[in-house]
């Protein structure tokens, strides 16, 4: 039998062509996928035993479901963001029929690659369709807000959330709220968290709390001094867990909140039987 993905059928492969005829036949079933393998395995196929072509054969098929799903799940994040967007509403139907929002599509479903689970899937279908309506950023901060997801772990997400919804929180007081438990300084976990507060703040999203004056502008801290640290001669550096400087989102790591964790309701639920709700409703109306 053969698997359905979104973009036509994943083709059950032969399973007991002979000899180099095998890669062949999988590299036709899949010339849609890559076009340019073909000469490539044709020129090598040769060299390959029985065995070696039914390992390719099962390699290929493999990459040719991961492919089907990818096309599923593209195509059900495309239906949930039209399912958010309120058509009869003049500037989202002017937006989302615009060449910036487009591009904008076209680089959240190009960077796929980098939505390796769920929860990133959902991320991108948010930023989307929350670009569709606000206007609270340019399209050059929604491009940023992607490349994030691209390039950042489920992880730091975490992180960014526990950050805001308690600004101010210490790291120590992050991982607690994580529910991590209780690891060495010298440990892998605390040099990966130390790694992810390194990124989120080198990449514009976290800071430490700064005060600022009734223009905005950032006052610098005043120079600490620990005589009675200097006095008991400590030379144990700063824990991973620090539980003295506070950190809070930029302006940026707000809006990203903003844009990529919070979920439009839905405006239009599908149905078994391919209607939708607005679609019974109109149909009561009339």
């Amino acid at each position: 039998m053969a698997e359905t993905g979104a973009s036509g059928n994943v083709p059950e492969l032969p399973k007991g062509a002979p000899g180099s005829e095998i890669a062949r036949i999988t590299l036709n079933a899949l010339s849609g996928a890559i076009p340019f393998a073909g000469g490539i395995l044709s020129a090598i196929a040769n060299e390959w035993s029985q065995r070696d072509q039914k390992r390719v054969n099962d390699f290929l098929l493999h990459w040719a479901r991961m492919l089907a799903e990818e096309m599923r799940e593209k195509e059900k994040t495309i239906l949930e963001i039209t399912a958010r967007l309120d058509m009869k509403d003049e500037k989202t139907a002017e937006r989302v029929a615009s060449p910036e929002y487009q591009s904008l599509l076209r680089k959240g479903f190009r960077d796929w690659a980098g939505t390796e689970s769920e929860e990133k899937r959902i991320l991108v279908r948010n930023i989307l369709a929350n670009a569709a309506g606000a206007t609270f950023v340019s399209d050059d901060v929604i491009k940023l807000f992607l490349e994030w997801i691209k390039n950042y772990s489920e992880l730091h997400f975490a992180v960014v959330s526990a950050i805001y919804n308690s600004a101010g929180i210490t790291r120590g007081g992050v991982w607690e709220k994580l529910g991590r438990g209780e690891v060495r300084e010298d440990s892998a976990d605390a040099d990966l968290f130390k790694l992810i507060f390194r990124d989120l703040s080198t990449g514009g999203i976290v800071r430490q709390h700064r005060e600022t004056d009734g223009y905005g502008n950032f006052i610098q801290k005043a120079p600490q001094r620990h005589p009675a640290q200097r006095s008991l001669g400590t030379r144990t550096m700063k824990s991973a867990f620090d539980d003295s400087e506070s950190y809070e989102l930029t302006k940026l790591g707000d809006q990203f909140v903003h844009y990529a964790m919070t979920d439009l309701p839905v405006k239009i639920e599908f149905h078994a039987d391919g209607t939708s709700d607005q679609q019974k409703t109109e149909g009561v109306s009339s």
